[in-house]
């Protein structure tokens, strides 16, 4: 009886330590922020990084919530498309903290369209058709992302705010913009080119760069009417168009047209080298 007690134990030990260093090796995995806490307990303007061959993506999370989009009719350098109304987001997303770099895109896309090159410089030079081949890209690697809705654009950028600017409502803080005013007789501080991404202040919620550098280009169609009978809740522009929105600014703007709520346009296809974007996590 000895004897089958002692081969018993012997011929199960194995399977008893196999069992017992898995469970130790699940207790013990890295966990990402998005899966550590539920959307509802998530802090704005947390962080998550994702790593794509190599490359880090760092998101930022913008909660769900409403905000007053577009400009009162007393703003400097406002435009006649900017009609202030309430918008609803009714789910969060995470957005990436920077444009799109040089690196990014070229670990993905395996070229580098910009005028102005260096790693850690928005990637610019790229016309809305193609950033979609680039998140199409990143999604069959894994990383399920698309440009954001003019709404979730703005949104983050003001990360609170009503001002001209986000942050600290301080252009020369937040962005490298072209000139003071619209006549260019007084620079600002780009030096008329782009810069490094994060060399500037983030706003509230962990963003950098949403005013100047390059504009950034959103996934809705533009309408210059829009506003004046878009949807309270979840907008995503117009149903069809000739121009797609692009947003923020750029290193050759006069700093009005890098206002929280400045809109731009262009064709699908069109290509600048102060054209660049950052995309949004798909839920």
């Amino acid at each position: 009886m000895k004897k089958l007690w002692l081969f018993l134990f012997f011929a199960f030990l194995p399977c008893l330590l196999f069992s017992a260093e898995a469970t130790n090796r699940s207790a013990s995995a890295p966990r990402s922020a998005e899966s550590e806490s539920a959307p509802e307990k998530r802090k704005a303007g947390e962080r998550m990084v994702k790593t794509v061959d190599g490359v880090e993506y760092a998101f930022r999370w913008c909660p769900a919530g409403s905000f007053m989009m577009g400009s009162p009719e007393d703003e400097l350098g406002r435009d006649a498309d900017e009609t202030q109304h309430r918008v609803t987001l009714t789910k969060g997303f995470w957005m990436l903290e920077t444009e799109v770099t040089q690196k990014m895109w070229q670990s993905v896309m395996e070229d580098n369209p910009s005028d102005f090159e260096g790693d850690d410089l928005p990637v610019e030079n790229v016309s809305w058709d193609d950033c979609q081949e680039f998140c199409q890209k990143l999604r069959n690697l894994g990383l399920n992302i698309q440009l954001p809705t003019e709404a979730q654009w703005e949104y983050a950028c003001r990360a609170g705010t009503t001002g001209e600017y986000g942050g600290t409502g301080n252009l020369d803080d937040m962005g490298w913009y072209g000139h003071k005013n619209e006549y260019g007789d007084k620079l600002g501080n780009s030096k008329e080119r782009t810069h490094e991404v994060k060399t500037k202040k983030p706003n509230a919620w962990g963003l950098y760069d949403m005013h100047g550098n390059v504009w950034e280009w959103c996934q809705d169609w533009y309408g210059s009417d829009y506003y004046k009978n878009s949807p309270t809740n979840d907008p995503t522009g117009p149903a069809s168009g000739s121009d797609r929105v692009d947003r923020g600014g750029c290193w050759g703007n006069y700093a009005g047209g890098c206002r929280s709520a400045r809109r731009n346009s262009g064709t699908p296809t069109f290509r600048y080298s102060y054209l660049g974007f950052r995309p949004v996590l798909i839920p």
